[in-house]
């Protein structure tokens, strides 16, 4: 039989941090062992009936089998652009500043094919979302990754980054609130970011995907394009997974500079073939209707916070208080790195939680718990931990 070789930019890949915590909870499982999952961001609950029926109504009409248009129905580009108004009082053109995603992952995947070349300099803030690194890599992009510091509240120190880094830089990724740390940046962060991106000409890609997983109304987190400047230099990802517990329906967007979107929708005109229309028209629904269902699933989520963060403080643990999504990133006990824990953690509790340093090097020395399940649940799996 032929052995037939990875390419090189897949042979010198590490495995994919979460297809690993997958693997390793298997084998768990095959023990008999209770296994409690606190190591992915998937919503537990259900998306809500009305967004489900919309897609049952819409799915019935033959219309919507054809081909999707690749940058989405100009009627979910305008929810699209209705939401953001109403939410952030941004105005954006449907048809030039808005273009739909197969989930905000694919987008921030193919974003790296429509504005870097090799050799190009980009520059991440870390502890990050895997597919930036890898996605620039994989177009022959150069990764210069800005450390995240609890000393600095996770933000990147942009006055550390040099004018010839700077002048080098192709685009910066950064992406609050956060994932993993659950940090988010404030209104002075943006404003001296988009003062230095319109000086050097650099691209701002921002992955905004839990600007809704918020704890007070008085800390919302922030738009870049919200910001004077914002709109010239920026790319924002979102999507409406975590917002409407939508994460298996693949659905978001792109908004922001016009060519920016311009770019990346060429890219998928040639690379993918759009969204089910039917779950656009769920997506419109969603965007139009489901503001006070994104309030109640944010209570949920601020009394699983609660609980953890006041076990885990019981238990001696320390980690921060996040303001918003639904992580809460620990430290790991001294005396033990993020990966030794986490597997301790696993093997002897059956508890599934996050090593920071599989989100970067920074992350070492801490680990992330998912507020994924109910409460009950997560009571019982600090329980554990606190037990070790």
């Amino acid at each position: 039989m032929p052995d037939f070789q990875l390419a090189q930019r897949l042979a010198t890949l590490p495995p994919y941090l979460f297809a690993a915590i997958d693997k390793a909870k298997e084998e768990v499982r095959a023990k008999g062992m209770d296994i409690i999952s606190l190591g992915i961001g998937d919503p537990d609950l259900p998306t809500p009936d009305f967004i489900i029926d919309a897609l049952c109504a819409a799915a019935r009409n033959p219309v919507n089998h054809q081909y999707p248009s690749y940058v989405g129905m100009l009627t979910f580009r305008q929810a699209v652009a209705d939401w953001y108004k109403r939410r952030f009082n941004v105005t954006l053109d449907p048809n030039t500043e808005v273009v739909s995603l197969i989930g905000s992952k694919e987008g921030i995947a193919h974003f790296p094919l429509a504005f870097v070349n090799p050799g190009d300099l980009v520059l991440i803030a870390t502890p990050n979302y895997p597919v930036y690194g890898v996605t620039t890599e994989f177009v022959g992009g150069v990764p210069m990754y800005l450390p995240l510091t609890d000393e600095n509240n996770f933000l990147p120190d942009l006055d550390a980054i040099s004018s010839d880094t700077w002048k080098r830089a192709k685009a910066i990724y950064i992406n609050y609130p956060n994932n993993p740390t659950a940090a988010t940046a404030p209104r002075a962060f943006y404003e001296k970011l988009i003062q230095i991106a319109l000086e050097f000409n650099v691209i701002v890609v921002h992955d905004a995907a839990y600007t809704e997983m918020y704890f007070s109304e008085d800390k919302k987190p922030l738009s870049i394009l919200e910001l004077p400047g914002g709109k010239d230099v920026a790319i924002e990802f979102h999507s409406l997974s975590k917002t409407y517990n939508m994460t298996g329906w693949r659905i978001g967007m792109a908004v922001g500079n016009a060519s920016l979107v311009k770019g990346l929708g060429k890219v998928k005109e040639n690379m993918d073939s759009g969204i089910f229309q039917a779950v656009q028209e769920a997506g419109i629904v969603a965007l139009n209707q489901g503001d006070a269902y994104s309030a109640s699933l944010r209570d949920v989520y601020r009394e699983r916070r609660d609980v953890v963060v006041t076990a885990l403080q019981k238990a001696g643990i320390s980690c921060r208080i996040p303001d918003a999504t639904f992580y809460v990133w620990s430290k790991v006990p001294k005396g033990f790195t993020s990966q030794e824990f986490v597997t301790k953690v696993l093997m002897q509790t059956g508890v599934v939680t996050t090593p920071g340093n599989g989100f970067g090097a920074p992350g070492e020395g801490y680990f992330r718990i998912s507020l994924t399940v109910n409460t009950d649940l997560l009571k019982e799996a600090v329980l554990r931990i606190s037990q070790l």
